[in-house]
């Protein structure tokens, strides 16, 4: 398949593509030793897989529920050697890339917010000896290695409260936007692989986002606004608690599916961490509820 450079936008203006060539050898060595001094040693056990939704970017400089909720999280999770995020704002077209930064760069992609979010910088390190792995161990599709991109706020925004000290090395992993459902979730499975070298497995988007019907003002609470979000949400959850991944990757058959998914870019990353799961890890609710009266903030841990 031919790599292409097509932009992918949405609601929320710019979003991530690829790709440019791969990186000569002598930057990729030279970054793999910065990073591999910033990881220390990999932890011994299996790391677990989680997906978060993310919501607004206000949520990174926000005092509610849900960030205190990340924030608890992040003290409970064992420490990971490296966290890969599958981000909604990295999208790409006929290819998959995963960041090779040793310093990945903070991306603030959206508008009309206040100055105080275009300042945050999250400086985590990056982690291109894993990235390179990522490469390696993703059968599905030919992943390649850039340095294009960096932590976009699907990322920053919730690792701010879930590892406010950005010490641990982060890479992120695009979506290949031409692709259906059921890639998403195989390239999970291939990526279930990082787990075992310490590796968080991180899916950020919401399972239910419609930037356009969503109601402005609604204070956050545990129900929807709108009868075909709490419906999809709801089935999202039900499916969750058999592990029927097939109901899950065959989303639109879901009861309010059309709606709830108008776009699948925040449903996607949903389907990587789903896939990265094991068959027999179930699913744990870290937090429930709604934004802006349709947006499902729903995040999960398997194992």
């Amino acid at each position: 398949m031919p790599m292409t450079t097509t932009l992918a936008t949405s609601e929320l203006g710019r979003r991530g593509f690829l790709m440019g060539t791969a990186l000569g050898a002598t930057a990729v060595l030279a970054s793999l030793a910065c990073s591999v001094q910033a990881a220390g040693a990999a932890p011994s056990r299996r790391m677990p897989v989680v997906f978060i939704g993310h919501g607004s970017p206000m949520n990174a400089i926000s005092d509610n529920a849900f960030t205190r909720r990340l924030s608890a999280w992040g003290r409970e999770l064992p420490r990971p050697s490296a966290i890969l995020s599958v981000s909604a704002h990295w999208l790409s077209r006929g290819a998959t890339g995963v960041g090779m930064q040793a310093r990945p760069k903070t991306i603030h992609d959206f508008g009309g917010f206040p100055q105080a979010l275009f300042d945050i910088e999250y400086p985590a390190p990056g982690h291109p000896a894993l990235a390179q792995e990522t490469v390696d161990v993703v059968k599905q599709t030919p992943v390649i290695a850039t340095e294009q991109w960096g932590l976009d706020h699907g990322t920053w925004s919730v690792l701010k409260h879930l590892y406010p000290k950005a010490d641990i090395p982060v890479f992120q992993l695009s979506i290949d936007y031409d692709k259906p459902a059921a890639f998403h979730y195989a390239v999970g499975r291939d990526l279930a692989a990082l787990r075992d070298k310490g590796v968080l497995v991180m899916g950020s988007g919401n399972v239910v986002h419609n930037l356009r019907a969503t109601d402005r003002g609604t204070p956050d609470g545990p129900s929807a606004s709108r009868p075909w979000a709490q419906s999809f949400d709801d089935a999202v959850k039900s499916a969750l608690a058999g592990r029927d991944d097939r109901a899950l990757v065959d989303y639109a058959k879901l009861e309010g599916a059309s709606t709830a998914v108008a776009m699948p870019d925040h449903y996607y990353p949903f389907l990587y961490a789903l896939g990265a799961a094991g068959s027999g890890e179930r699913a744990k609710t870290i937090y429930e509820g709604f934004q802006s009266g349709t947006l499902s903030m729903r995040c999960l841990q398997f194992g």
